[in-house]
């Protein structure tokens, strides 16, 4: 059989794993429902069509063509979601020549792979912060679509930058291709330019607005943490948003331009190394979530002590803000900060997310809590809460099953062996 045969057959087994007359019965040895504080013993979830009809106490057995799952020896739990991904890209020490090579249907083909083995892990729904050629658009609307598989995603497109900031495209490149990006690109200087990007996401088929407020770690640029948006910018920029419903995500290391966001009314702050207290004081006064992103900042240490694999203007950034951020998130949660759960996935290899939860308990958050984060933490962040994030009856079927029992042992979120988004069966 030829290998599109095959994904033509794999699809078709997807999204056609149950009939519509037929209800999916779950036996749950354990559910973490995203919203208890204890998990609930020898449940039966009940899907009709694509939501959660019933919850019953007990292993109740379905009618005649019912579709039956025994998850006795596993947890059972909403689909987990990731609020920072990069679906487009894999980073390698090739990545920063890439874009001289690969043209946009390449970052498409990959972003399929990418997006199969994010759904695999229990990932149902993702944040994408930033990509090129507009990827993860096409990419959102082809699994909405039907055509391939994936989580259900929530794109920002291309991230917003200012001239040589973190996310200008044109960053170290030769004369020749250092052009002058604008808004169209993602790139602005002033409010006009703040209003039209907006506006230019928004006609892109964008979700979101993300921008980097200050610089960053993987850019081909000096500073990793340098305010890099004038007040004035940034507050353009929410308001702008505001008008199109949509929300605002800051990249952002330095606590400058992380203070400038919050005070403007952004959504959440991703990496947030350098926050200070007063940093969270307003984060906990704006009721700005804080998305981590721990699992990045651990894998950009390791390499950054590889010879040769970032270029000698990344590397001591690398060495230097890595190993910051999981310490930052320790203070954070402590100071009562809304974290929402976030992996920089793409940074490092997508499938790889659920390591964020043995780097958030290692901090001190219980395992429950870092669950919950993935849950309702991040259903709130994304306003998707009333449908989404918990096992309640009425919700949309976005469900997965662990081997035994997280919350003893974190390094079980890796045994991800029941996918369910949408009421369709992806994994089992």
């Amino acid at each position: 059989m030829k290998s599109y045969t095959k994904l033509a057959v794999a699809l078709f087994t997807a999204t056609t794993s149950f009939s519509a007359f037929s209800d999916i019965y779950i036996h749950a040895g354990q559910v973490i429902d995203g919203l208890s504080a204890r998990a609930q013993k020898e449940k039966t979830i009940i899907i009709a069509d694509n939501k959660i009809k019933a919850i019953k106490s007990g292993y109740l057995q379905g009618s005649a063509g019912d579709t039956i799952i025994d998850a006795k020896n596993k947890t059972v739990m909403p689909g987990l979601m990731d609020m920072h991904t990069h679906l487009s890209k894999e980073f390698n020490k090739n990545s920063y020549s890439d874009g001289f090579k690969l043209n946009a249907a390449d970052f498409a083909f990959q972003s399929v792979g990418y997006a199969k083995v994010t759904l695999d892990a229990g990932f149902t729904t993702v944040r994408d912060l930033g990509d090129s050629y507009n990827v993860t658009v096409s990419l959102k609307n082809a699994i909405n679509s039907g055509l391939i598989i994936g989580p259900r995603i929530y794109t920002a497109a291309k991230s917003i930058a200012t001239t040589g900031g973190h996310a200008d495209p044109t960053n170290g490149h030769a004369a020749k291709f250092n052009l002058d990006p604008g808004p169209k690109e993602g790139v602005i200087n002033g409010t006009a330019d703040a209003y039209k990007a907006v506006r230019q996401r928004y006609k892109d088929g964008a979700d979101l607005i993300k921008i980097t407020a200050t610089g960053g770690v993987l850019s081909v640029a000096k500073n990793g943490q340098n305010p890099q948006f004038t007040v004035d910018e940034v507050e353009a920029i929410v308001k702008a948003a505001k008008d199109y419903d949509m929300t605002v995500a800051v990249h952002a290391h330095g606590k400058v331009g992380m203070e400038r966001a919050i005070k403007a009314g952004v959504s959440s702050i991703e990496h947030g190394t350098y926050m200070s207290e007063r940093t969270m004081e307003l984060m906990k006064q704006y009721g700005t979530f804080y998305v981590p992103t721990i699992t990045a900042g651990k894998y950009v240490a390791e390499k950054a002590a590889v010879p040769g694999f970032y270029p000698s203007i990344v590397q001591p950034k690398a060495a230097a803000i890595g190993p910051k951020i999981q310490d930052t998130f320790k203070r954070a949660y402590k100071a009562g900060v809304k974290i929402a759960f976030g992996t920089d996935a793409g940074v490092f290899p997508h499938g790889d997310n659920w390591k964020e939860f043995v780097y958030m308990t290692e901090a001190g958050m219980s395992p429950m809590a870092a669950i919950q984060s993935a849950t309702m933490g991040a259903a709130s962040l994304l306003k998707i809460d009333e449908t989404l994030g918990s096992i309640e009856i009425g919700k949309i079927a976005d469900i997965i099953a662990v081997d035994g029992n997280p919350l003893d042992d974190i390094w079980l979120m890796e045994k991800v062996s029941l996918v369910i988004k949408n009421g369709v069966i992806y994994k089992q």
